[in-house]
C-alpha cells in the first residue's frame, strides 16, 4: 500500500470513529439535560415588566444551561389562575412553579409573611444575608413544606415607599379614620393606630382614589407607581414603607416535582433563582432614581412619615408580634431568627455602610456629585 492511499484510507476511519463516539455521546448528554417541561404561574401583570421579569430572567436563565432542555413556561396574573391564587396552584400541582410574594397568602397563616417582608423587619441587604447565610431559607422551608412547597428568593424590590395620600398625614392623629389601600400583616397594624384597611385590587385603585372611597394607597415604588397615575389624585408621596423594608419575591416549586430533579438540575433552579433575585433589586435601584424625578415634576409632594407616626406604628407592630410569638410556634421560631439577626445587621449598618452613604448624600445634596 503506498503512501497516500494509506493517509486516505486512515482519514475515513477517523471521520468514522469520531462519529461514532458523538454517536455514543449523544445519550449520555441527554440523561444529563433530560427534557423538562413546567408552568409557572405568576402573581403580577406583565405591565409591571420588573417584577414579573423576575420570572422571566429564571426562565431564560434555565433555558440557556442546558440547550433548551428545561423549559419554564412563564405565566402573567390572570392566564391561568387568579394571581393571589397561585401559591395554592402549585400546592395542587395545577402548575409545577409560581412567582409571588409570600404575605399574600398571610391570612391562612401569618407565618407565610416572614418569608416575604413584615413590618420593621430587615432591609433587602439584610433580609439577603438572612435568607442566605442565616439559616432563613431552610427556616422558610421547614414552614412551606407543610404547603406541599419549596421555595426559593427569586426577588426584591428594595424598600418601599409609604404610598400616595390625598391629605397630608402630620400626627398619629391624622391617621384615624383614614381609608387606606394597604396589604394584610401592615393593615393589621395600621387598624390599631384608627386607619381602616381596604383591600383593593391593582387596577381598582386609582378611581378609589379618584372618587374619594379610599384616602390613601400604597403598592410599590416610583417606577411601577409612576404607571398607575396615581399623583394625579393623591399627590402626597410619603415614605418609608415601614411594612416593606426589603420584601422578597419567591419562587415556590411543588414540592414533589421539585424533588424529582436530578441533582444537577436543583443546582441550576437554585442558581437561576439566585440571579433573578439579584437582577430585580439591581434593576430597580437603575429605574427608581429617574421614576421618583418624573413624578416629582408632574406634581408628586415627596414626604416623610414623622417620627411619630414611625414611633407609633412600631409599637403597635411589636404588640401584634408579641400576641403572633405567643399563639404559633412556627411563626416564633423564625422570628426569632430574624430578630436576633436585625440586631446584628442594624449594629453593623451604622458603622461604615451609614456613615459612607452619609457623606455621600451630603455631597449630592450640596451639587458636588
Amino acid at each position: 500500500m503506498d503512501r497516500r492511499s494509506f493517509i486516505r484510507k486512515a482519514g475515513v476511519t477517523g471521520v468514522g470513529a469520531a462519529a461514532a463516539t458523538a454517536a455514543l455521546a449523544a445519550p449520555a448528554i441527554a440523561q444529563t439535560n433530560p427534557k423538562v417541561t413546567w408552568r409557572l404561574a405568576s402573581s403580577f401583570p406583565k405591565s409591571l415588566d420588573t417584577i414579573y421579569g423576575g420570572a422571566e430572567v429564571f426562565s431564560k436563565m434555565l433555558s440557556e444551561a442546558t440547550d433548551g432542555n428545561f423549559q419554564v413556561q412563564v405565566f402573567a396574573a390572570g392566564e391561568l389562575v387568579p394571581g393571589l391564587q397561585v401559591a395554592d396552584a402549585t400546592t395542587a400541582g395545577t402548575v409545577e412553579a409560581c412567582h409571588t410574594v409570600a404575605y399574600y397568602y398571610w391570612g391562612k397563616d401569618p407565618t407565610w409573611a416572614l418569608g416575604a417582608a413584615v413590618p420593621f423587619s430587615l432591609n433587602a441587604r439584610g433580609i439577603n444575608a438572612w435568607h442566605y447565610h442565616g439559616g432563613g431559607i431552610d427556616l422558610f422551608n421547614e414552614f412551606l413544606a407543610t404547603q406541599g412547597l419549596f421555595g426559593l428568593p427569586g426577588g426584591n424590590t428594595g424598600v418601599q415607599m409609604g404610598g400616595w395620600f390625598r391629605k397630608e398625614i402630620n400626627t398619629v392623629a391624622d391617621l384615624s379614620g383614614l381609608k387606606m389601600r394597604i396589604g394584610g400583616f401592615a393593615g393589621k397594624v395600621v387598624q390599631r393606630l384608627g386607619v381602616v384597611p381596604q383591600q383593593i385590587a391593582g387596577g381598582d385603585i386609582y378611581p378609589a382614589l379618584e372618587k374619594g372611597t379610599i384616602d390613601a394607597a400604597e403598592w410599590v415604588g416610583p417606577y411601577d407607581d409612576e404607571k398607575l397615575g396615581f399623583y394625579k389624585v393623591a399627590p402626597n408621596y410619603y415614605y418609608p414603607g415601614w411594612w416593606e423594608g426589603g420584601p422578597t419575591v419567591h419562587l415556590m416549586f411543588n414540592k414533589a416535582k421539585y424533588e424529582e430533579l436530578s441533582p444537577a438540575y436543583k443546582a441550576l433552579v437554585r442558581t437561576a433563582a439566585q440571579a433573578a433575585d439579584a437582577n430585580m433589586l439591581q434593576k430597580y435601584d437603575f429605574l427608581n432614581p429617574a421614576a421618583v424625578r418624573r413624578l416629582v415634576s408632574a406634581g408628586a409632594k415627596l414626604r416623610p412619615f414623622s417620627p411619630e407616626i414611625l414611633a407609633a406604628c412600631s409599637e403597635k407592630a411589636n404588640e401584634v408580634y408579641a400576641e403572633m410569638e405567643a399563639s404559633n410556634a412556627p411563626f416564633k421560631k423564625i422570628w426569632d431568627s430574624i430578630k436576633a439577626f436585625r440586631k446584628e445587621h442594624y449594629l453593623w449598618a451604622q458603622v461604615a455602610e451609614y456613615n459612607y452613604d452619609t457623606f455621600m448624600m451630603v455631597q449630592q445634596r450640596t451639587g458636588k456629585l
